[in-house]
C-alpha cells in the first residue's frame, strides 16, 4: 500500500502489456499499488493535492421550488436527490410512502452531508399532503410520461392551450407566477408517480428523450428538471 496522505492522490499505469489501465489512487485504496483490473505492477504517472470541495458564494434561485418524492424506493437515489437539491437550491424535499428518510444510512452516505442543510418532512400518504399543500395556495408539477404532459422546456403548453384543456383545474399555460411556491413531483423507479396523485397536479410535465429507452434514472430525471424549473 502506497504511503499517501488523504489530502493527495496518484495517477498510475499499469505495467502489463496487455492491461495498460490508467486510473486514480487514493490512500487506502483495497488493491494498493496493483491494478484493480488485472492486479499487475504500476507506475506512478503524476501526483496531485485532492483539493476539497470548492466553496463558491450561493447565487439565489429564481423560483421557489420544493419536491414530494412519491414512493421513490431506492436509498441510493434518496440520497443522491438530497445532494442535488443541495446545489441547486431547492428549499425542502417531502418525502411520502416507502421513500427513504435521513435516518438511513444509505441515504445519508450518498447525500455527502446534503441532508443536513436541505429540509425535509416525512408523510405516509402522498395523496393527503399534496390536497393540503394545494388548500396551503401552492402549484404541484408531476414529471411523468402522460399523454397530459408537456415538455419541462417549453414555456408554453401549446400554442391552443391543449395541454391545459385536458387537465381540469390546471394552472395557466407557460411559468408559474413569480414568488408562487412550486413543488416538483416525481414517483416510483418502476410505477411512476401514483395515477391519484397525478389527478392532483396543476400541470404534468415531461422530458423528450432522443433514444430508443423512453425514460431517466428518477434522479437524473429530478436534477434535470429541478434545473430547468428553477432558474425560469
Amino acid at each position: 500500500m502506497p504511503v499517501m496522505p488523504p489530502s493527495s492522490y496518484q495517477i498510475r499505469t499499469c505495467q502489463n502489456p496487455s492491461c495498460g489501465l490508467r486510473y486514480p489512487l487514493t490512500a487506502n485504496h483495497p488493491f494498493g499499488e496493483r491494478c484493480p483490473a488485472c492486479l499487475g505492477p504500476t507506475r506512478v504517472a503524476l501526483t496531485r493535492a485532492l483539493d476539497p470541495e470548492p466553496v463558491l458564494p450561493p447565487s439565489q434561485p429564481a423560483m421557489k421550488l420544493e419536491a414530494l418524492l412519491d414512493n421513490v424506493r431506492s436509498a441510493w437515489n434518496v440520497g443522491a436527490m438530497f445532494r442535488t437539491a443541495d446545489g441547486l437550491g431547492v428549499g425542502k424535499l417531502l418525502l411520502c410512502g416507502i421513500t427513504p428518510t435521513p435516518e438511513t444510512k444509505a441515504v445519508r452516505k450518498t447525500a455527502l452531508g446534503a441532508e443536513e442543510s436541505v429540509a425535509w418532512e416525512y408523510a405516509r400518504n402522498a395523496l393527503d399532503l399534496a390536497a393540503l399543500l394545494k388548500r396551503e395556495g401552492a402549484l404541484l408539477w408531476a414529471l411523468e410520461q402522460d399523454a397530459r404532459a408537456a415538455a419541462i422546456g417549453e414555456t408554453d403548453a401549446g400554442a391552443d392551450g391543449e395541454a391545459d384543456k385536458r387537465m381540469p383545474g390546471a394552472c395557466p399555460a407557460g411559468d408559474p407566477p413569480p414568488g408562487r411556491r412550486l413543488v416538483l413531483v416525481v414517483g416510483n423507479e418502476v410505477t411512476g408517480v401514483d395515477p391519484g396523485l397525478l389527478d392532483l397536479c396543476d400541470r404534468i410535465v415531461h422530458i423528450p428523450m432522443r433514444g430508443r429507452k423512453r425514460s431517466l434514472n428518477v434522479e437524473v430525471a429530478f436534477g434535470i428538471a429541478a434545473w430547468q424549473l428553477i432558474d425560469r
